[in-house]
């Protein structure tokens, strides 16, 4: 009896041991992998790229002022209309000491000078008159008494315009800034009691205002070298303007630079668009916009998911097509123009086939 229940207890440990070991087994096996596919589909597909940038006017001009001075008066203001011709600005003039010394030396010569040429032409007209002398040289101290009498007002001209910017005869204003152009004011620079530097060869002069006709804008931006080769003249462009969140604006692409500039190390090339003004919405200079640019598109064609495609050793694309349950065999696939999501497949796929979804761990 002792012996049968040693058998017994063996038996029941060999058992309890290989039923410990099965579950053991089974709980490390790997369940079998279940392959999901995806089907070819149509589609429209469009290759873009995106130049960043702004919207700037396409002529904006700055006002100058002609003398040096501080500014007297303001007339306008910035987002006002003006036409060529407006006052935009008054400059005070502040006299140069020594050419306002010359300008006195100049009157004071001038008048000693015509006070003389005076006194001749009275004593020589005296003596035309009783046939002492000929016309001829009488004529002759009247052309210096009117020379003198030209060069006094001369003198006196130039000391208001040294003085004040402005002649009292010919009615000329120098202090006076006016708009070259027809347009808005974008900005005016400068306040009064500024003090401001008159245009000349040697310097810009001080920027009175920037006037600009904001009913011609232009988009002003830098593409990559990898994408300049493929644009040209005259393509279509899609504007997004941060600042007016979804409204959208098109433009025709009319220059594209010949020359690149680094650009953060990387050489970009400077493109500009005219742009298509709505007139529902305001476009200010000076808004950012990214431009996308349709470098090839293809309407209904047959596309696969991008991430799906494999490439072999010779970087060549395929799918592994399904032939069965579970069962996938390597296709080799001809692609057409990609967006970056879908692909365009030309040969080696129908409408209905089903291949090996690409699997993310």
């Amino acid at each position: 009896m002792k012996r049968i229940l040693i058998i017994f207890l063996v038996l029941l440990a060999v058992a309890s041991f290989a039923g410990t070991g099965y579950y053991l087994y089974k709980k490390s096996e790997k369940p079998p992998v279940i392959y999901e596919t995806n089907s070819p589909f149509y589609t429209d597909i469009e290759r873009k790229t995106v130049a960043t940038g702004s919207i700037v006017p396409r002529k904006e001009i700055d006002i100058k002022s002609q003398v040096s001075g501080v500014i007297d008066k303001i007339y306008l203001e910035a987002g006002e209309h003006v036409n060529s011709g407006d006052i935009v600005a008054k400059v005070r003039i502040i006299p140069n000491v020594v050419a306002l010394n010359n300008a006195e030396v100049r009157i004071k010569t001038a008048k000693i000078n015509f006070k003389n040429a005076e006194k001749e032409l009275n004593r020589q007209k005296e003596l035309f008159e009783q046939q002492v002398i000929s016309e001829f040289d009488y004529n002759q101290y009247l052309l210096s008494y009117n020379l003198a009498q030209q060069e006094v007002e001369a003198a006196e001209d130039n000391m208001d315009l040294i003085k004040e910017g402005a002649s009292k005869k010919e009615g000329m204003a120098s202090n006076l800034v006016r708009a070259t152009s027809s347009g808005m004011i974008l900005d005016v620079p400068v306040k009064e009691g500024s003090f401001v530097i008159e245009s000349n060869t040697f310097n810009d002069g001080t920027t009175i205002a920037s006037i600009a006709n904001m009913n011609e804008m232009i988009f002003e931006g830098k593409v990559d070298e990898a994408e300049v080769g493929k644009l040209r003249e005259g393509m279509n462009l899609v504007l997004k303007v941060g600042a007016l969140d979804s409204v959208t604006f098109d433009a025709k692409l009319e220059y594209i630079s010949p020359k690149g500039v680094e650009d953060q190390g990387a050489i970009k090339f400077e493109i500009k668009a005219a742009v298509a003004l709505d007139k529902d919405n305001f476009l200010r200079a000076g808004y950012s916009s990214n431009a996308d640019i349709v470098l090839d598109k293809a309407d209904s064609v047959l596309a696969i998911k991008e991430s799906d495609m494999k490439f072999d050793e010779e970087d060549k694309p395929y799918v592994e097509i399904m032939t069965g349950e579970q069962q996938f065999e390597k296709r080799d696939i001809k692609t057409g123009i990609s967006d970056g999501i879908n692909i365009q497949i030309l040969e080696g796929l129908k409408e209905g086939d089903k291949y090996k979804k690409q699997q993310i761990d």
